[in-house]
This record gives C-alpha cells, sequence and structure tokens, in this order.
C-alpha cells in the first residue's frame, strides 16, 4: 500500500494519495447504493459519531492523512473534531479539507423531504466559515465552495470573492468542488479566475467528461481532489458492470478497488476519496492502492464512459437511503 504524502498542488499541503470523505458518515441518510445493508436500521447520532470514529480510526492506522468534510454533512464536521480532540491529533497531522455553501435540513431523518438546501452567497460562506472554525479550528486546511457551477453566479460575486482572498490570506487554502454535466466549464473558470488552489471534482470510469479540464487545472498548480470514485456505489460488487467485475476477478481485486485505481493512475489526480461507510470497506477501497492500472486495463474499460448529460440525470435519480 502506497500512502506516501505527497504536495497538493501549490498550496504547500501534504496529502496522502487516497483521502476519506465523510459524505456517507455525517448523516443518516445518502444517496449511496446499499446503505441499508452497510448501516442497518440503528442510525442514531451516537451510532454514527461511532461509526465516524471507527472509521478515521482506521484510516488513521493505515496513513490516510487528507479528510474531507462539509457544512451540508449533518454532524460529520462535529464528529471530525471530536475524534481530533480525543485522540490528540495535533494541527497538520492530519490535512483536513471543508465547504460551504449547502445547509443540512434533513433532521436526521431519513423520510426528509430535502436533505440540503444550496445557497452561494457572501453571507452563506461567513455564516459557514464562523461554524466550520468554531468546530475545527487551526485544524482547518483547506476551503471549498461546495458544488461551484459558472451558472450559479458564485464566480461573479465580488464579496464571495473578497471573503475567500481574506480566507487566503489567513493561511487557509482556498478550492471548490464541481457538478453536474459542465464540471469541466467550471473548472476552467475555477483556473481563470486565479482565485483557487484546488479543485474537487467527479471523476470515475463512468464519469469522465472532465479530465481534460482536470488536467488543465493540475498544469496551471491547482491540487486535483477526485471525489465519487465509484460512482456513489455504481462501480462496487454491488452495481459493477460485467467489464470492471470480470476485470477485477482476473486482476485479484474488488471493483471498487479497480476503479479507484484508474482514478488514483491518472496523472493529475493529488487525492482520490474513500466515502467508506466501515472500517472494511475503507480497507477495500484502499487496496487500490496497490493496483497496478496499465495500457489492457484503460482500453478494456475505456468503454463505460457514459454521456455526462446520461451520467448526472442517473445520479440524480439516486434515492437517499
Amino acid at each position: 500500500m502506497n500512502l506516501a504524502a505527497r504536495p497538493l498542488g501549490r498550496t504547500g499541503l501534504r496529502v496522502t494519495p487516497a483521502g476519506l470523505g465523510l459524505a456517507a458518515l455525517g448523516r443518516p441518510a445518502y444517496i449511496t447504493l446499499g446503505r441499508d445493508e452497510d448501516l442497518g436500521d440503528d442510525r442514531g447520532v451516537e451510532t454514527m459519531r461511532a461509526r465516524t470514529w471507527a472509521v478515521l480510526d482506521a484510516a488513521w492506522a493505515a496513513g490516510v492523512r487528507y479528510v474531507d468534510a462539509a457544512r451540508s454533512y449533518g454532524l460529520a464536521e462535529e464528529f471530525l473534531a471530536g475524534w481530533l480532540r480525543d485522540r490528540g491529533v495535533p494541527p497538520g497531522a492530519v490535512t483536513v479539507g471543508s465547504k460551504w455553501g449547502y445547509r443540512y435540513v434533513g433532521g436526521w431523518r431519513l423520510d426528509a423531504e430535502r436533505h440540503e438546501v444550496k445557497e452561494l452567497s457572501a453571507e452563506r460562506l461567513r455564516v459557514q466559515l464562523a461554524e466550520t472554525t468554531a468546530l475545527l479550528g487551526d485544524h482547518l486546511s483547506l476551503y471549498q465552495i461546495h458544488s461551484a457551477t459558472v451558472e450559479s453566479g458564485v464566480f461573479d460575486d465580488p464579496e464571495v470573492a473578497e471573503g475567500l482572498r481574506a480566507l487566503r490570506a489567513g493561511g487557509v487554502a482556498v478550492g471548490l468542488s464541481t457538478t453536474g454535466p459542465r464540471q469541466a466549464e467550471t473548472i476552467d473558470r475555477a483556473v481563470e479566475s486565479g482565485l483557487f488552489d484546488t479543485v474537487q471534482s467527479t471523476w470515475n470510469l463512468l464519469e469522465r467528461s472532465a479530465e481534460g479540464a482536470l488536467d488543465r487545472a493540475h498544469a496551471a498548480g491547482l491540487g486535483v481532489i477526485v471525489k465519487e470514485g465509484v460512482a456513489n456505489g455504481r462501480l462496487t460488487a454491488r452495481a459493477a458492470p460485467a467489464a470492471l467485475a470480470e476485470a477485477a476477478r482476473e486482476r485479484g481485486a474488488t471493483p471498487d478497488a479497480l476503479a479507484l485505481a484508474a482514478a488514483l493512475s491518472r496523472p493529475w489526480a493529488g487525492v482520490v476519496l474513500s466515502g467508506a461507510a466501515s472500517p472494511g470497506q475503507l480497507r477495500q477501497n484502499l487496496a487500490a492502492t496497490a493496483v497496478a492500472w496499465d495500457d489492457d486495463l484503460e482500453a478494456r474499460l475505456s468503454g463505460l464512459a457514459e454521456d455526462a448529460e446520461h451520467y448526472w440525470d442517473t445520479r440524480a435519480r439516486l434515492a437517499w437511503s
């Protein structure tokens, strides 16, 4: 397992090739396939806190040194802050990134009508930065716009830009995450602005439309974080396309490990996130770091790529569970 730390673009931050994202751990519902099997019926706060800490313990023991959260991930920041404090992890020992822009409104219910509400305004940045800082303090190394898009207008808001510049001047790197079939356009706009240190985007064997823009971002000095490398469970053993399942069997790997190995092999990828909901899933995901991705796999599995509009339409129809 190769988890040697390396620089994340021009940020000066040190990260491991594999990181841990807390989207599936900080709240009772998410759009990952198979959550009923993964989590069972008990989604109480204390149960989810204990589960989060167990996965964080496993990640730390394995050498993972990047953890990614967001204000909208329920209590993910609180769970992470408690773990950092309880385990005596000093600031900087783990690079911590979080995000602003969505607010969790699910009320800790599986059947909530809405789980999160998006608002990319300067006021939301001010409020959520204060909330994040109150929890994570000096552990916060990177703060990202959550799901920025060109059409949202966030790139044209001078107050947001001013707030991000002030944050950057205070020593916290500034980034954005992207979403939707126009990810490439958003990434290029972010690079053009000169404001951002990192970009976090969806890339996987089904959704490869942003790879050219991510290569350009990397060349411009931005650190690249890859999210949704197993496509919300669609590239795991539960739902893996036949070609991926067959290649995984031949290589003695699980489909999720092979899918994440594809992301890790991209020369522009700084960190590839695992969204594991248990220590066992995390171990399976981290096995990707020992998989040798080669030209044969690239050729065999390149045909899995879907049209971006189709991919994001499918993702939008995944149930929160």
